[in-house]
């Protein structure tokens, strides 16, 4: 099955023994691709053994390291072909990764996208309250994998605004005209995990402000460690964030620069989905083998979508677990899983873990 035949599917409409075939056919044909076009890719597959003649199960092609992409310039397409150069996000004084994207990935990464995030909010275009500064837009130091995730959420909006005016300070102004104008239809918001906790919600506490948001989507993605230094979970997260904004669906997702477009929703039983265009397999750390469902490991991510650049098959330094396949309450078809946080020796990153108030 192509990429193209998938395009016409629902994002979570492949059962197991269809989806594994179709991510067997599009990933070996990515591998022998990247392996052909990118020299340090294939210098690193060489010294694993790998034969690009021979049949491999999905599980069994070569990952490599998601920090290798900080050390290396990698991508399969010539120089000339490149039209966008995304920078992951990374501390003060850190090595980014640079990914290096071609016409025809930031297009599939896009029309997936959309796929995927249209399936749980519909298709029509909703106001958009952006829990982020415009100086996103205007600070070139700060376009990075955050920029990118703020102007790529927007394709899902209108009359965008953004809730934090240049000083990171809530706009309260500007909130509340934007809740009265559309106080009769539902209001989809984005934003970054630790910066809405610490920018929205504590910044409402404080004030003793409160808006009341008849019917609101919340999508927001980044890492968690600094609200679970602060003995906040998920569930006190979403208590909280509708305790100040009022009914909120809240949707956290899971995704990372080096496979833009691939993200990983959650759904309402509170797992992560694989959607038709990506996977992910779980490793033991003793010897990277394929751990069982419920087993915790390393979590590694499959997308079909680097077509540009050799990020495929990519080793993170997360860990998780998968809890089950095609039979989520929630009726998605694929792998659902849980995320139980970065390893501990994993240096920090993330857009919002990493944000630092100038």
């Amino acid at each position: 099955m192509t990429l193209n035949e998938l395009f016409q599917l629902p994002p979570y409409g492949l059962a197991a023994p269809e989806k594994e075939s179709a991510l067997a056919e599009n990933l070996s044909e990515l591998t022998r691709r990247h392996y052909g076009n990118c020299p340090e890719y294939r210098r690193i597959l060489d010294t694993l053994g790998y034969d690009p003649g021979r049949r491999y199960a999905y599980s069994e092609l070569p990952f490599i390291p998601v920090r290798l992409f900080k050390a290396h310039e990698l991508r399969s397409v010539p120089k000339e072909q490149i039209v966008k150069t995304l920078t992951s996000s990374g501390t003060s004084g850190q090595a980014v990764s640079k990914i290096f994207l071609d016409a025809d990935n930031v297009r599939n990464q896009s029309k997936v996208l959309n796929e995927i995030i249209s399936s749980f909010i519909g298709k029509q275009r909703l106001p958009l309250l952006l829990l982020d500064t415009e100086m996103i837009k205007k600070d070139r130091s700060m376009y990075s994998a955050r920029g990118a995730g703020i102007i790529g959420f927007s394709i899902f909006g209108r009359n965008s605004v953004y809730a934090l005016d240049a000083d990171m300070n809530l706009d309260m102004g500007k909130i509340a005209q934007f809740c009265e104008k559309h106080a009769d239809t539902p209001i989809l918001m984005f934003g970054y995990t630790y910066m809405i906790w610490q920018f929205v919600v504590q910044a409402l506490e404080e004030s003793g402000r409160r808006f009341h948001m008849n019917d609101a989507i919340l999508f927001h993605i980044g890492g968690w460690k600094k609200l679970k230094d602060q003995a906040v979970d998920a569930l006190e997260f979403n208590r909280r964030v509708r305790a100040c904004l009022g009914n909120v669906r809240i949707y956290n997702y899971y995704g990372m620069a080096e496979q833009l477009g691939s993200v990983f929703v959650e759904c309402e039983h509170g797992h992560m989905h694989c959607s038709n265009y990506s996977d992910v397999i779980i490793r033991r750390s003793s010897d990277f083998s394929v751990a069982d469902t419920g087993e915790r490991g390393l979590i590694e991510l499959l997308s079909v979508l680097p077509t540009s650049y050799p990020g495929h098959a990519l080793l993170t330094e997360d860990e998780g677990e998968i809890l089950g396949t095609d039979d989520c309450p929630c009726g998605r078809l694929g792998k659902y899983f849980k995320i139980h946080g970065r390893i501990k020796s994993a240096e920090l990153r993330g857009c919002s873990d990493t944000y630092e108030r100038r």
